[in-house]
């Protein structure tokens, strides 16, 4: 197990009915307006806004209502948002919705004291050093920004997609209320779980040795996601399958599955290959969702590089699928490797994922420009488990064709 620092000072306060508990928590961290961020128009149709201001106004918290925010969220998004909350004097950046919502709530609240742009902060040019307090209210488990130190912002004027990780940005409280996705339709569902699962795998195949702690808390939270997951398709008012979807996300993506497997202390565990490779598509097609992204980009990677580790690969197989090659030989390894992969993939199609690059209207003519921006959020060459060049991840995107 390798070195490593792991912080997380959000408070999760999770359960049913909780939505109306989160004035009460906003007061609780001592701030007195907020700046409410929302997507479309979901959580006014539901009701789930209109109880969420009306528990602010309970606790004496003043509050200020900005919504559009879209998936893939844009930084001229997060630029108006940190306009308003600088004329109305906001002292804390509360998002009731996904993840694109609370990420545009992160830059927001490190944008706000920040003298100059804040695209500096996803372009390099910059370090965050202060950052307003965040409150979350989480609609669509999936992203898990409700607890993590990580935020993406598009830029759509650069077709650049960027993240940025850090501690000072973590939400101070995040409320989890399962009921609030029943209403959740069945393809953002399963993008989400998608998304969940490749924010594990991410860390499980970081290019370090077996973690038995890290190791069994990334294959038993993907054990218990996958039937929830289905039972939650079938049946979208199952409470406890919705309760595991929704506190899985938090966990995939709070690092805690990724403990000892950095390769610096500081560091999050993992090349986040996928990621990178999906971002482009979802960078230059916002209307692409990211978790959809993934369920065609991540086994096609998966089938690229597990040879540099077919050992992982098999580790993974049995602990999550119990499956096992019948001997040792080269054919068999890759055959239970293969059927693992497609084991994966095939549960992901059976959520209403798709399994081509085709289903997005993307075509093969489309790589090139990935590549180019790819080359330029990533450099020459990028990855942990097998570092990989710009042709490399062509061919994994060309391999994503039907």
């Amino acid at each position: 197990m390798n070195d490593f620092i792991f912080q997380s000072p959000t408070r999760f306060v999770f359960g049913r009915g909780y939505t109306d508990r989160i004035g009460a928590e906003v007061a609780a961290t001592g701030a007195r307006k907020a700046l409410v961020l929302y997507g479309g128009g979901s959580v006014e149709r539901t009701g789930t806004l209109a109880r969420v201001t009306a528990s602010l106004d309970a606790a004496g918290v003043a509050h200020v209502e900005q919504g559009g925010i879209r998936p893939n969220p844009e930084v001229n998004q997060v630029r108006a948002a940190i306009e308003t909350a600088r004329s109305e004097n906001a002292d804390v950046i509360l998002a009731v919705g996904g993840g694109s919502v609370i990420d545009a709530a992160k830059a927001t609240a490190f944008g706000v004291p920040y003298d100059g742009d804040v695209w500096d902060f996803f372009a390099g040019t910059a370090a965050i050093e202060a950052c307003l307090p965040i409150a979350c209210v989480l609609t669509i488990p999936a992203a898990g920004s409700e607890g993590s130190g990580s935020c993406v912002i598009s830029n759509d004027e650069l077709n650049l997609k960027r993240g940025v990780n850090g501690d000072i940005f973590r939400p101070a409280v995040s409320v989890l209320d399962p009921e609030l996705t029943f209403t959740l339709p069945p393809y953002q569902t399963a993008a989400g779980i998608t998304d969940m699962i490749a924010h594990i795998c991410e860390r499980y195949f970081s290019g370090v040795g077996p973690v038995p702690v890290s190791d069994n808390i990334c294959t038993g939270l993907i054990r218990a996601v996958m039937p929830a997951g289905t039972r939650a398709i079938e049946e979208p008012a199952d409470y406890d399958a919705r309760a595991t979807i929704m506190w899985t996300s938090t966990l995939a993506h709070s690092d805690i599955a990724g403990c000892g497997r950095s390769l610096s202390p500081a560091a999050r565990a993992g090349g986040w290959e996928s990621h990178g490779l999906e971002h482009e598509i979802s960078a230059h097609s916002p209307a692409v969702t990211h978790g959809a992204g993934l369920a065609v980009i991540m086994p096609a990677w998966m089938r690229y590089v597990w040879r540099e580790d077919p050992a992982r690969f098999l580790s993974f197989a049995k602990d999550v699928f119990d499956i096992e090659p019948v001997d040792d030989t080269e054919e068999a390894v890759a055959d239970a490797v293969e059927a693992t992969i497609d084991e994966l993939q095939n549960y992901f199609a059976s959520l209403g994922m798709p399994k081509t690059l085709d289903a997005f209207g993307a075509v093969p003519a489309d790589v090139d420009a990935w590549i180019g921006t790819l080359e330029q959020n990533k450099g020459a060459e990028f990855g942990a488990f097998r570092r990989l060049t710009m042709d490399d991840a062509r061919a994994i995107y060309l391999s994503a064709f039907a």
